[in-house]
């Protein structure tokens, strides 16, 4: 059975190796040696020492991707998926998730509603997402709900972006990874699986839930002003990360990339995505509606 301290010394290793700012590795590892020393850990059941682990974590570097996770279902820790493998078990996932489209709808007043849950990659994901932009198409506004949206796959996100520009030449993020030390681009796409959606308004509903993908859609959107952000500030997740299984049940979660908008030069991270127009999540489509039905009258 690992202990306590060798999960923590295997999720420091993790971390020393692959995350995204290695200056503050030095920090994190004697902020939770310290913790470890003084005994804070021992005899912590799994759940529980993740979660002391995470809040220490989180003290050190509020990055809300950098986390001690526990799972009750067991994990393979030594052997890692095949390219095969990984593809399959994530088209499994998208497959269960309808593709992050969980509503498509046409409101009253001929405003067009789509409600994402999670954004896929767009190789296994352009037919359902150009299926739900098809449905759209003829609408005279759009609502984009991404008050429930935990995140997802950058190459989903310029897709999803690339509906509401009117060409491939829209440079929308770059991503920079350590591992490799290089910077990947993002840009709109050139051909789409359905109508562009322009010359109409888009509104963008976000929530404290709101993570991830979610937020680089709502940051890209909003950076670009094609769209009105209405609802909360976002949850403030902007690195890329990977897992690392430690035991069957614990797995390291670390940011080994960083967001950079061409247009901000910086990111959502830590401080979250705000919107134009502040409201309670549970109020942010009756006031977008509001909003856009006013101003067609």
């Amino acid at each position: 059975m690992t202990s306590n301290n060798e999960i923590l010394d295997a999720a420091l290793t993790k971390i020393n190796d692959r995350y995204v700012f290695p200056e503050l590795t030095a920090a994190i590892e004697e902020a939770l040696r310290g913790r470890a020393a003084d005994g804070e850990y021992d005899g912590l059941a799994g759940p529980e020492l993740c979660a002391a682990v995470t809040g220490h974590l989180q003290e050190v570097r509020p990055d809300k991707h950098l986390r001690l996770l526990w799972s009750e279902e067991a994990v393979p820790v030594e052997e890692e998926d095949s390219p095969e493998e990984e593809a399959a078990r994530w088209a499994e996932v998208y497959r269960r998730g309808n593709y992050g489209i969980r509503r498509v709808e046409q409101l009253d007043g001929n405003i067009g509603y789509l409600d994402l849950t999670f954004i896929p990659d767009a190789g296994p994901g352009h037919q359902a997402i150009g299926a739900a932009m098809q449905l759209v198409a003829h609408t005279d506004a759009l609502v984009i709900d991404l008050r429930t949206c935990r995140g997802g796959s950058p190459n989903g996100v310029a897709l999803w972006c690339s509906f509401f520009f009117p060409d491939d030449e829209l440079h929308l993020n770059d991503i920079y990874d350590r591992e490799t030390d290089s910077t990947r681009q993002f840009w709109t796409y050139p051909h789409l699986p359905a109508p562009r959606y322009l010359d109409r308004p888009v509104t963008v509903l976000t929530a404290a839930f709101t993570f991830s993908g979610g937020e680089e859609l709502a940051y890209n959107l909003q950076a670009n002003k094609r769209a009105t952000l209405i609802g909360e500030t976002t949850r403030g997740g902007a690195h890329p990360t990977d897992r690392f299984a430690l035991t069957p049940h614990i797995t390291v979660t670390v940011p080994t990339a960083r967001s950079i908008n061409p247009i901000t030069g910086t990111n959502w991270e830590g401080v979250g995505v705000v919107p134009d127009v502040a409201e309670p999540a549970d109020r942010a489509l009756e006031t977008a509606l509001s909003r856009l039905r006013a101003d067609r009258d």
